[in-house]
């Protein structure tokens, strides 16, 4: 099916001074020159896009970390009423789909397929993940692949509380695909890293992990050398009196969160108990990477069960999330990444 063309005109002034935008108004896209900006034409499914030129490493200038406004500009549009609460197959999470393939082709990501287009053959209704890449630079490590995934989708139409039906799903799960986002930005325009990176945007997590399980299954086939799959879920919210910033489900299965600290410099990770008492680490899109691999594939997560009080519920709003918190985490995971892909043996193991 032929996608809309999209023209998306919001600049980064506008997005600074529309700090206090709710969901209910209509958002349009981030835009300009700087990264901020989705899709400037049609990619539809099934036509090729002109892969981007590699750019060449080069030093990193201070706006090619996370900030506040680029985190918020993200968020706004994700998790807008515009979207319908991107219910897979839905018209909302098509203008989500849409909107990620602009900030991959913006930032120089080649489609890791065809096209950016990974059509799932496990769900009913048309959907797709969204799938990216960031070749490594160098040409031994380049052939190893770490895979950054977060799912984009979320539950649509509720029951109506207070006059309003719309699940907007802002921290479960558009914080963790902004974090994906951002992140992508970042490696798009560094070059910094010598294993090759995937950015994955997961469709019908809500119905099962579904487009995970379809690209784990997909990669698998093709033999892929994969080295980790690290997933990020429900990051819009720091953790209560915790001396962490966030932690890894499956914790130990694997020496991730001790590498992880060691890259950050700081008591990054930690562990939280009842991540194992509720089976996180089988209840996100890590799982179905560490099945068809049985590589280090891992979640990283903020919702510690004391923080959050409006799971699968429409007061999952823009307004409950700290932009402050998310743009610190997207900053911290930076040289963490960098460190995976640039150690130049594979450090990250299950036990």
């Amino acid at each position: 099916m032929q996608m809309k063309h999209v023209v998306l005109l919001l600049a980064l002034s506008f997005l600074t001074a529309c700090g206090s935008l709710k969901n209910s108004q209509s958002v349009n896209p981030p835009a300009g020159a700087d990264g901020l900006q989705g899709n400037s034409g049609s990619t539809a499914a099934g036509i090729n896009i002109k892969q981007p030129e590699a750019a060449a490493p080069k030093k990193i200038l201070s706006n090619e970390f996370s900030d506040n406004t680029r985190v918020l500009g993200i968020m706004n549009y994700l998790a807008s009423d515009d979207l319908k609460g991107r219910d897979s197959g839905s018209e909302g999470i098509e203008k989500a789909a849409e909107f990620i393939e602009g900030i991959f082709l913006q930032n120089k990501l080649e489609p890791y397929f065809k096209t950016y287009r990974d059509t799932l053959a496990n769900y009913h209704n048309p959907a797709y993940n969204i799938v990216g890449v960031v070749k490594g630079t160098d040409k031994k490590l380049q052939n190893e692949y770490i895979v950054i995934g977060a799912h984009y989708d979320h539950i649509g139409i509720l029951t109506p509380e207070n006059g309003d039906a719309i699940a907007n799903g802002a921290n479960d799960n558009a914080s963790g695909t902004t974090t994906v986002l951002e992140l992508a930005r970042y490696f798009g325009n560094s070059r910094s890293n010598k294993r090759s990176l995937i950015f994955a945007l997961f469709s019908a997590e809500e119905k099962g992990l579904l487009g995970s399980s379809h690209l784990a299954k997909k990669l698998k086939e093709e033999d892929l050398n994969l080295y980790l799959m690290i997933n990020f879920e429900m990051t819009g919210v720091p953790m209560v009196n915790k001396d962490y910033m966030m932690y890894v489900t499956g914790y130990s299965k694997s020496n991730m969160a001790e590498v992880s600290n060691r890259y950050a410099n700081k008591n990054l990770v930690g562990y939280l108990p009842s991540a194992k008492e509720f089976g996180l680490f089988q209840r996100s899109d890590n799982y179905p990477f560490h099945k068809e691999f049985n590589i280090p594939s891992q979640t990283y997560c903020t919702f510690d069960f004391t923080n959050f009080n409006f799971y699968h519920k429409v007061g999952d709003e823009v307004d409950q999330m700290d932009f402050e918190h998310m743009s610190g985490l997207i900053n911290n995971m930076i040289p963490v990444i960098e460190g995976f892909s640039n150690s130049a043996e594979q450090e990250v193991k299950y036990y």
